[in-house]
This record gives structure tokens, C-alpha cells and sequence, in this order.
């Protein structure tokens, strides 16, 4: 079954990556190991395009974690693919979901310094429609605007001049598990991925099935049908927001907002306008629950002209005269 290898195609054109460099982040997974072997069956023998693949070596399982990184180098290897890794001290953090933060984070840090470094136009991860419904529904659980219900984003800036692409999106993991069986293509299998510490790992092999036995046979269409139709009302409030752009000033890392210009905006288009600022500047969403964009909202259209607040990631928001500003933490 190489149905993937036409939607892979249709997703990520390679007439796109002509005469650019791709670097493909490999963590040694099923999906990941399916993304590079696609990438690589598209572009042949052709000479379009440069791939490159990267890992990076959290060191969270010790002897587990090298064993990934060497499949990867074999992998690599094999399929005459450049390689790049990474290493990191393994984050510490009292919670699952904390450390997963935290291995996320260090992890794009290295991928966007190393599509720099090696002069990368795209950046692809390897997430699939088994990882936007775990995401939609992991954020209906935590609470979020409809902006939170778009998922995943297919594509997104990275850093000027790159673009984060996933192209498996619209591909399943059985896709990824069937397209990989017919290639006799080994994966590594991260036991972490089924530990119940992580709040996602207990969406995908406990509630989700519990959800579609009982409830909603077709849940995981239905939730991808109602991440598309937020993802498509978020591209005409973006457009219909992009003029409330010029009562925003960059001082910096900063954001400074005119409250007297924005606080007439309806209080839904607000917290729209809020999310995206909060997204070009790449800042953590995980917390920003809809009470959390509510409380940021008000305090553009309060009346009180003095206020500091303290957001998730650790931005700051304060409250100058007509003025609010958004700082991220010192570095």
C-alpha cells in the first residue's frame, strides 16, 4: 500500500523544494521514519532539492535514547541522507506533561538553529491526523477558543525565511504503519508513548477509544471536519484583523498595544486579534486556556490604567496608561 506517497506528494509538491535545502526532523519513530522515506522516494534520483534529516537526542532514556539516535544514523545512511544531531540535558520538570514541554522546546530550539545553519527554506515534522485529533481534543478538555480548536497548523513561519510544513497531516498513522510494512522499513518504538504520566498518551489509548466504543464511532472524522472549519475561520478573522496590526509597536521583544484603538473591538474578535499576536511571536499556548485570553482582553478594555499581570510562559503583561504591554521573559 503506497497510497501515502500521492498524498505526501500533493501535501508537500516537490516542485516546491527546487534548489532549496529541506531539512527533515527523523526522531526514529514510525511517522518520522515514514516522512523520510517518502521525502526521499519523491525526490528520486532528480536533482530537486537537498534533504537533510535531524535528530535530536533528549537523553530521557538513557540507553534507549542513544539506540534511537543510531537507527537514525543507519537510516541516514542508507538512504544517502545528510544528517544533523543534536544533544540535550534531559529536562527536569514534577509533572509528564512538564517534561514534554520542556523536550519540546529544547527540540525546536536545535531544529530551527540547525535550518539556519544549513540553510533550510522548509522544516517538515512528521505530525499526522492521529496527532491533530489527539490535539483538538486534548485543547476542547483544556478549554480554548476556537482559534485552539484549528489543531495543529499545516503551515507556519519558523524563523525569517523558513517555514515550518507538515505534510502528513492529512494522513493517518495506519497509513504511516501500512505504507512502512510494504517497505519491510523498521521503526524504533518509544515506550514513552504509552506512559500514563502524559495527559496525551491517555487521550490516545484511553479516552479516545473510550469516546468512539461508546459514544461516536465516527469521532476522530468529526473532529478533524471541525478542526478544518476553525482552521478556515481563522485565515477570514486574520484578514479581518490585519488593519488592527497598525495599533501594535514592536519595542524590542515587547509588544505594545493602543488600548483606546482596540478596546471598541467586539470581545471575541479581541481575543482572536490577542491569539494572534501570541502566535507570531511563537509564544507557549499549552496554558492559554479561553479564561486566560478572556483576562488578557480585559485588560485591554478595562477602564483601570495601572495593572501588572503574569501570563503562561512567563509573559508579562502590563497595563501603562493606554498602553499594554507584552513582554516575554528576560533571556
Amino acid at each position: 500500500m503506497k497510497d501515502l506517497i500521492p498524498t505526501l506528494a500533493t501535501a508537500f509538491p516537490p516542485a516546491i523544494w527546487q534548489d532549496v535545502t529541506v531539512l527533515v526532523a527523523v526522531s526514529g519513530g514510525a511517522d518520522s521514519v515514514a516522512l523520510l522515506r517518502g521525502l526521499s522516494e519523491l525526490k528520486g534520483n532528480s536533482g530537486e532539492g537537498r534533504l537533510i534529516a535531524a535528530h535530536f537526542n533528549h537523553q530521557l532514556r538513557g540507553a534507549e535514547s542513544d539506540a534511537d539516535e543510531a537507527f537514525v544514523r543507519k537510516l541516514a545512511q542508507t538512504l544517502s541522507v545528510p544528517l544533523e544531531v543534536g544533544k540535550g540535558e534531559a529536562p527536569t520538570s514534577s509533572t509528564g506533561d512538564g517534561i514534554e514541554a520542556a523536550a519540546r522546546e529544547e527540540r525546536y530550539e536545535f531544529l530551527t538553529e540547525t535550518a539556519h545553519r544549513k540553510g533550510a527554506r522548509y522544516l517538515v515534522t512528521a505530525h499526522t491526523a492521529d496527532d491533530q485529533v489527539e490535539t483538538v481534543l486534548q485543547r476542547i478538555l483544556r478549554g480554548t477558543g476556537i482559534g485552539g480548536l484549528a489543531g495543529i497548523p499545516r503551515a507556519r513561519e519558523l524563523s525569517p525565511g523558513i517555514s515550518l510544513l507538515r505534510p502528513f497531516l492529512a494522513i493517518s498513522r495506519a497509513e504511516v504503519l501500512a505504507y512502512l510494512d510494504v517497505l519491510h522499513q523498521p521503526f524504533r518504538e518509544d515506550l514513552s508513548n504509552v506512559s500514563p504520566q502524559f495527559t496525551r498518551n491517555r487521550i490516545r489509548h484511553e479516552l479516545l477509544p473510550l469516546l468512539e466504543r461508546e459514544y461516536a464511532p465516527a469521532l476522530r472524522s468529526s473532529l478533524l471536519r471541525l478542526s478544518k472549519l476553525a482552521e478556515e475561520n481563522q485565515g477570514l478573522l486574520s484578514s479581518l484583523l490585519e488593519p488592527s496590526l497598525a495599533h501594535v509597536q514592536h519595542r524590542g521583544t515587547t509588544l505594545i498595544l493602543d488600548c483606546e484603538a482596540l478596546a471598541p473591538l467586539h470581545r471575541h474578535l479581541l481575543r482572536e486579534f490577542l491569539l494572534l499576536l501570541w502566535s507570531d511571536q511563537h509564544w507557549p499556548q499549552q496554558d492559554m486556556s479561553l479564561s486566560k485570553w478572556d483576562q488578557l482582553a480585559e485588560l485591554v478594555q478595562q477602564a483601570e490604567k495601572s495593572a501588572v499581570q503574569m501570563f503562561p510562559g512567563g509573559i508579562q503583561v502590563t497595563r501603562v496608561g493606554d498602553e499594554l504591554h507584552l513582554s516575554p521573559p528576560s533571556e
